[in-house]
């Protein structure tokens, strides 16, 4: 007697779990993963090659920031143009700022989806949690870069916060 009706009810709970299941909002932007590669000490690593001024840097292959490090990326003006502004979380901060002290002298590649786009030399200790970094690609680009780092950036940190980390 039993038999019948355990099975109504678990085919019950498990149409109402499937129906209950919220859709993802459209999303206006496309997911971009910005990484940096610090530049490897002997020379071991990844090679890689920046798309416009065609410098080679070898890289560690484990990055030392991660999309999930970043909580805001702007297109910025400085004396030598226009760059991107990368704010790192307070516990990425930390661990940059230590890094750039052992590691000054050394490149920082910053790499989106697997594309080298840009590198700036470690020339001191990086305090404040904040990386410019001038891209290698068309200026008109550059908003279109921007608004998809930001945005991804904004989305990897709300799935952070939402599984607790």
């Amino acid at each position: 007697m039993f038999k019948p009706l355990t099975r109504v009810l678990l085919v019950g709970l498990l149409a109402l779990l499937v129906g209950c299941k919220t859709t993802e909002a459209p999303r206006d932007y496309k997911t971009m993963r910005a990484r940096f590669f610090l530049e490897a000490a002997s020379g071991d690593g990844t090679p890689i090659t920046l798309p416009q001024s065609g410098v080679h840097v070898t890289v560690n292959s484990k990055p030392v920031l991660t999309e999930g490090d970043i909580t805001n990326v702007e297109l910025v003006q400085v004396e030598l143009g226009k760059c991107l502004f990368f704010q790192l979380t307070p516990t990425a901060t930390r661990d940059f700022y230590r890094m750039s002290v052992s590691h000054q002298g050394r490149r920082m590649v910053l790499v989106v989806d697997d594309r080298p786009l840009g590198a700036r030399r470690i020339d001191g200790a990086i305090t404040n949690g904040v990386v410019y970094i001038f891209a290698e690609v068309p200026e008109a680009d550059l908003p279109a870069l921007v608004d998809n780092l930001k945005k991804t950036s904004v989305a990897v940190q709300r799935e952070i916060v939402r599984k607790g980390g």
